[in-house]
């Protein structure tokens, strides 16, 4: 005798059914995922990743070694400036104290053959006033120090001497060797008598 199925257990087998079949489904679309889309865990994408990185760790590196060239050039380019520079710094001093030079030959020569010492006086003293005019020219002044208070910061006592006049003492009374300044930077300090 053939025994009919109830209602219920048709409905069962109905489920259990369908539910093999989306389980079957869902174990071959999950096999077939991965292989559709290559995700970055794969080989395939890591060798990419690691082809653009090394790329770019190549490219980085070129540029560093381009920068390290170009400021290696530009230091030395600058230092060899500097020694040039500083080989023909005082050219144009010399050049203009040339002829001051000059002038003292002469003075040298006709000191040989003159018999006239005024003369001789008027040269030198016109040698003197050119000296001075060049060393103005170039911020170079004398310190005035005579009759003024001594100052340790800019003044170098050689002596003190005892003065009678009350108004001379802790002033500079005699000027042994001159000072002088270069735009206002003190270039020789002047070595000086000081009264006490």
């Amino acid at each position: 005798m053939v025994k009919k199925k109830s209602h219920e257990e048709s409905h069962n087998e109905h489920v259990s059914g369908d539910n093999h079949a989306e389980n079957q489904s869902a174990a071959e679309t999950g096999a077939a995922e991965p292989q559709a889309t290559p995700d970055e865990g794969s080989p395939s994408g890591e060798s990419a990743q690691i082809a653009e990185l090394t790329r770019k760790l190549t490219e980085m590196q070129d540029r560093y070694l381009r920068l390290s060239a170009e400021f290696d050039n530009y230091r030395k380019r600058t230092l060899r400036e500097k020694i040039d520079m500083t080989k023909t710094a005082g050219e144009g001093v010399l050049v203009t104290i040339l002829p001051v030079i000059d002038d003292f030959d002469r003075a040298m020569n006709s000191l040989r053959d003159t018999e006239n010492c005024t003369a001789v006086k008027e040269g030198l003293q016109l040698i003197y006033i050119k000296i001075g005019d060049f060393l103005r020219q170039n911020g170079v002044s004398e310190m005035e120090v005579l009759d003024k208070p001594f100052n340790a910061d800019v003044h170098e006592a050689v002596t003190n001497v005892a003065v009678d006049d009350e108004a001379k003492k802790g002033k500079v009374i005699d000027v042994i060797q001159k000072g002088y300044m270069l735009n206002e930077k003190v270039i020789r300090y002047p070595k000086v008598v000081v009264g006490e």
